[in-house]
C-alpha cells in the first residue's frame, strides 16, 4: 500500500512546491507533479502513469480536489478508475476519502463546483477580453514562436528540422509559418 500524491499547476508560470510539501508532509511515498490544464487529462503524463501503477490498496492523495480536474465527470471516472483498481482518493483541503460511502457523495459535490469555477473564470476571462478589445487596449496573447527567426533561417536556406531544433519549436509550427507567407 502506497501514498501516491499528485501535484498539478496549470501554467509553467505557478509553483508547485507548496503542493509538494503538503504531499510530503502528509507521508506520500511518491509524488508525481506537473504543469498542465485541469480541463482534461490531455497532456497530463504524471497523472497517467499513476493510473497506469495503481495496486490495491494505494492511495491517490491531493491537495485539492480541483488539482485532479475541473471536469467534474472527468474527476468521477478518475475516482471510478482508481477505486476499479482497488486504490482509493484523498483530497486534503477539505478532508474527504472515497473510503467512506460519504466520500463519494462530497466529493461530487466538490467535482460539480470546480467545474462551475472554471465556467466562471472562462467567462470573466471573455468578458475582460471584450472589453479591453473595446477600449482598443487588447494585445492577444503572448507570442509563444520567433515568425522572424523561423522566416529568416528559412531564408538562409535552413530545412524545417533545423528551424524547429534551433528554435525549440515543432516542424509543423514551422511549416505553420511558413505558409502564413504565401
Amino acid at each position: 500500500m502506497a501514498r501516491i500524491g499528485y501535484a498539478r499547476v496549470s501554467t509553467i508560470d505557478q509553483d508547485l512546491d507548496g503542493q509538494v510539501a503538503r504531499l510530503t508532509a502528509e507521508g506520500c511515498g511518491v509524488i508525481r507533479a506537473e504543469k498542465a490544464s485541469g480541463a482534461s487529462r490531455e497532456g497530463r503524463g504524471e497523472l497517467a502513469i499513476i493510473l497506469a501503477f495503481l495496486r490495491p490498496g494505494d492511495e491517490i492523495v491531493v491537495t485539492r480536489l480541483d488539482r485532479l480536474g475541473r471536469d467534474t465527470r472527468d474527476v468521477l471516472n478518475l475516482i471510478h478508475e482508481a477505486e476499479q483498481r482497488g486504490a482509493s482518493v484523498t483530497v486534503l483541503d477539505p478532508h474527504v476519502s472515497t473510503r467512506g460511502e460519504m466520500g463519494h457523495v462530497v466529493l461530487t459535490v466538490l467535482g460539480m463546483v470546480a467545474q462551475m469555477e472554471r465556467r466562471f473564470i472562462k467567462e470573466r476571462q471573455r468578458e475582460g477580453i471584450t472589453r479591453a478589445r473595446a477600449a482598443g487596449v487588447y494585445l492577444g496573447g503572448k507570442a509563444r514562436l520567433d515568425h522572424a527567426g523561423i522566416r529568416r533561417m528559412a531564408g538562409e536556406g535552413h530545412g524545417p528540422t533545423v528551424i524547429a531544433k534551433a528554435l525549440n519549436c515543432s516542424r509543423m509550427q514551422v511549416y505553420r509559418v511558413l505558409r502564413e507567407r504565401e
